[in-house]
């Protein structure tokens, strides 16, 4: 049906109450992706280096800006990966995409990521390696303060009796002397963090920048490291943190989504001066996982207007299924934008109302990231839809000299309402649910896998007679 009135004196634009939030201008934001290292951590999910460069080749496509492919100092499988990815971007397959390694805030660890790269054939300079250590009192006492302790060459047993401000300035020398020997090594690229940002202090976070860029670094990044971020806190911090540090600085947001507030964070931080802003495709990573590449960037476009150049919105569900296929993680049906079932309805209250314009039930555009609208038929299917679903196919029916009448169209209804409870009485649900655990659980190791392997390796060896 053609609308009498213009959409924009039917319903409000949400755009209505976010045009005033400012942003960076589009051009200079930054999609940062870490599918390839915290997706890779979720629980249950391993990559090989195939898939990986397949993964890479898919996000780049998509239009992230910016890549993580891990630790290739500490893993066998991050070299692979890191050789393979190197070699598609050298043939022009990856585009721009900013490649990223990752080290411990440790001379031996930059070593040792340095040589991996050349014998990986990869000139160190071509990458942007990110240095990071702790941020937060909790993690610099107690998780890395023994580290810190052998760093300024004190002896451990003075451990738990010094006070914080000990620990706080030997992390600041600490990373500094990092990224100084990464610089020394003709690093060019160097972005570093500290764990645990959003629990930590802002002044300390703050002047721990400050050194670091004098130092050498290039690109401070900022975590919520167990995604505890309100959006008030979100704000709290980062309008803090861009207004310490240099006007116009990239600044990283890398945020975790244990409370659903991901994409809120996210948000925020960008309309607070953040530039570069972590993702995951489908969010998956640690925990409840990453900020969610597609409700990110489509929330952005939709709901305050900000588009990223050249970013491909219709190629997000496709994405979302391939990343389902090789992760083997599904997402919820209902997923926000790229569910496989999020445009389509069933009520008829709503599915009448669709008929008449897919705007009446559905804000997020199905055309603009790959969608389109579907209708399934059930318990609360409407005679609306049941009836307009016959009439498109009349030529059929007629060839068995069935008439569409509002008639049929009441009994089809009828008779699909006693189909589906009769299904879902003989629902083999819970059965698929119990199939996929077990399937899950079979790929991951337990502590009795532990116990074995060790019985397996560890045992005296036999001696013969």
């Amino acid at each position: 049906m053609q609308l009498r009135e213009p959409i924009e004196r039917l319903i409000r634009d949400p755009k209505e109450f976010t045009r005033n939030v400012a942003f960076p201008d589009p051009s200079q934001l930054r999609l940062y992706d870490e599918t390839l290292r915290d997706g890779e951590q979720m629980p249950g999910v391993c990559y090989t280096p195939s898939q990986k460069l397949d993964i890479a080749k898919a996000l780049a496509d998509i239009g992230v800006h910016v890549m993580s492919v891990g630790f290739p100092a500490a893993s066998e499988g991050d070299r692979k990966t890191l050789q393979l990815v190197m070699d598609a971007k050298r043939r022009g397959e990856l585009g721009d995409v900013e490649i990223v390694v990752m080290c411990r805030c440790h001379r031996g660890d930059i070593d040792v990521t340095v040589k991996t790269l050349r014998d990986a054939g990869v000139d160190p300079k071509d990458v942007t390696f990110f240095i990071f250590t702790s941020g937060s009192d909790l993690h610099l006492k107690y998780k890395i303060g023994k580290t810190l302790l052998r760093f300024e060459g004190r002896d451990e047993k003075d451990w738990l009796e010094l006070p914080l401000e000990f620990y706080r300035n030997a992390n600041v020398r600490l990373q500094c002397d990092a990224i100084a020997h990464a610089r020394s090594h003709g690093i060019d690229r160097i972005e570093f963090g500290a764990e645990d940002g959003s629990r930590g202090d802002v002044d300390y976070f703050i002047s721990y920048f400050k050194a670091g860029l004098e130092a050498g670094g290039t690109r401070p990044a900022w975590p919520d490291t167990v995604g505890t971020l309100t959006p008030e806190a979100t704000r709290w911090y980062c309008s803090r943190i861009v207004a310490g540090l240099p006007k116009g600085l990239p600044i990283v947001a890398h945020l975790h989504n244990d409370y659903g507030l991901g994409t809120i964070n996210a948000i925020t931080a960008t309309s607070c001066g953040f530039k570069v802003i972590s993702v995951t495709a489908n969010g998956y990573g640690e925990r409840a996982g990453n900020v969610k590449l597609h409700e990110y960037v489509v929330a952005m476009r939709v709901l305050y207007g900000l588009e990223i150049p050249g970013f491909k919105y219709e190629k997000l569900r496709e994405l979302a299924r391939f990343m389902e296929r090789v992760s083997g993680i599904p997402m919820q049906q209902h997923e926000p934008i790229v569910g496989s079932k999020v445009f389509a309805h069933e009520s008829g209250i709503h599915t009448h109302a669709i008929l008449i314009d897919h705007r009446m039930y559905e804000a997020v555009p199905a055309d603009v990231v790959g969608g389109e609208t579907s209708f399934i038929f059930g318990k609360h299917s409407g005679v609306a839809l049941v009836e307009d679903t016959l009439r498109r196919h009349q030529p059929i029916l007629e060839r068995s000299a069935v008439i569409v009448t509002p008639d049929l169209a009441h009994r089809v209804t009828d008779e699909i309402k006693r189909l589906r409870e009769e299904r879902a009485a003989s629902s083999k649900s819970e059965e698929a649910i119990e199939a996929y655990e077990k399937a899950m659980r079979s790929l991951s190791l337990n502590e009795d896998d532990v116990v074995s392997i060790a019985l397996a390796l560890g045992a005296p060896a036999k001696v013969s007679a």
